[in-house]
């Protein structure tokens, strides 16, 4: 995907959860946007476990390619929840660099 797509891209996936979920309380929807994180989140570590066979009962489950994917739902399921919160504004990509740009300042890897 071109990058120049990525933040409209984000925009209308966060637009289409909001369409589907417009039956819903607003505040009800964004706590379960919130929540969709968390829910993501978890699955990165029970594909880690499948990865590294830690359930002795079930062996290895899951691939490392397992554990990049579930890491990248993250990744979108956060930045279309940032969409929603700010309206859909297509800034989520900016704003993370900006936030990345502050967080190398503060590591000491950037002036």
């Amino acid at each position: 995907m071109d990058p120049a797509e990525l933040s409209p891209g984000i925009a209308a996936l966060s637009r289409w959860i909001d369409d589907g979920n417009q039956h819903r309380d607003p505040e009800a929807a964004t706590w379960a946007r919130l929540a969709k994180i968390t829910e993501e989140a978890g699955e990165v570590v029970a594909a880690h476990i499948g990865a590294t066979g830690q359930n002795p009962r079930k062996g290895v489950t899951h691939s490392r390619a397992d554990v990049e994917a579930e890491l990248l739902d993250v990744a979108i399921t956060a930045l279309a929840a940032l969409e929603h919160l700010r309206g859909h504004d297509e800034r989520s990509l900016d704003l993370l660099g900006d936030t990345l740009e502050a967080t190398l300042r503060r590591a000491r890897l950037r002036d």
